[in-house]
């Protein structure tokens, strides 16, 4: 039973020294810290009653016809539907690039709907990330630098820059490839990219707009998983379109869109 017995005190340990590697071993690790956080008891966006109407000429088109719809914390919801469906318009409502026609939008509890564009867009630098189905990357800067651009227009301070651009990128899957520009990578590996950067400044939620669009159905499965995997190690929740079937096992939640509405 000699593992048992308590360790000697060398002379040349101090008390303070034992204080300190106690306190260390009492401290929650990084994994009991994600292990133990817990979603805030309020909705991350919470959409009442919204309309959008465009006017063209002397016509009034409208788009959106009464949605009602929320968002919770760490969820992958999809918004399924035809081209003309309305889905797009709705995701730009919601992250604040179009104000609705009636309507409410609350965003962490936050009239998103009666704010100005400098509010709402201020908003969008700190706490919103989108993704585009055709990348949206700087041709002539590598993985690295286009993460590293995103950054800087989030006012990210620069000391943190290098450490949370290698983990975004390695977390999708491409610390190996950093370096290389778009047009060096696949178009699976380019929006793996485009993902990187959109969550690399830390944002709540990500606004996603038909991002399997351009990639063959593997390619897909992987941007899935990714999606998954960033929901739990960031702690985010993921909004995207899509009219792809094939990708809607994954989801938590699909909103089907036919014609400005939902249906069942």
């Amino acid at each position: 039973m000699a593992w048992f017995r308590r360790k000697r005190i060398n002379s040349d340990e101090s008390p303070h020294h034992h204080e300190a590697v106690a306190a260390s071993a009492a401290a929650p690790t990084a994994d009991n810290a994600q292990a133990e956080w817990k979603p805030p008891t309020e909705k991350l966006l919470v959409v009442r009653g919204v309309e959008r109407v465009f006017h063209v000429g002397s016509r009034e088109i409208q788009v959106l016809k009464g949605i009602d719809m929320e968002l919770g914390w760490k969820q992958l919801v999809m918004l399924r539907g035809r081209s003309g469906s309305g889905k797009t318009t709705l995701l730009n409502l919601i992250g604040g690039l179009d104000t609705p026609t009636r309507g409410e939008i609350y965003f962490q509890n936050q009239p998103f709907h009666e704010w100005n564009d400098d509010q709402r867009t201020a908003v969008r630098r700190r706490e919103i990330g989108f993704i585009f189905q055709t990348y949206a990357l700087m041709p002539l800067l590598s993985a690295y630098e286009n993460v590293e651009l995103s950054l800087r227009m989030a006012g990210t301070p620069r000391a943190e820059w290098d450490q949370r651009i290698r983990h975004c990128l390695e977390l999708v899957g491409l610390g190996k490839r950093m370096h290389h520009r778009p047009y060096e990578l696949s178009g699976g590996e380019q929006q793996r990219v485009a993902i990187a950067k959109a969550i690399s400044h830390r944002p709540k939620l990500i606004l996603a707009d038909e991002p399997t669009a351009e990639l063959d159905s593997q390619m897909g499965a992987q941007v899935m998983r990714v999606f998954r995997d960033i929901i739990e190690t960031e702690k985010i929740t993921i909004c995207m379109t899509t009219h792809d079937p094939t990708i809607m096992e994954v989801a938590d939640h699909v909103y089907q869109m036919v014609d400005g509405k939902f249906v069942s």
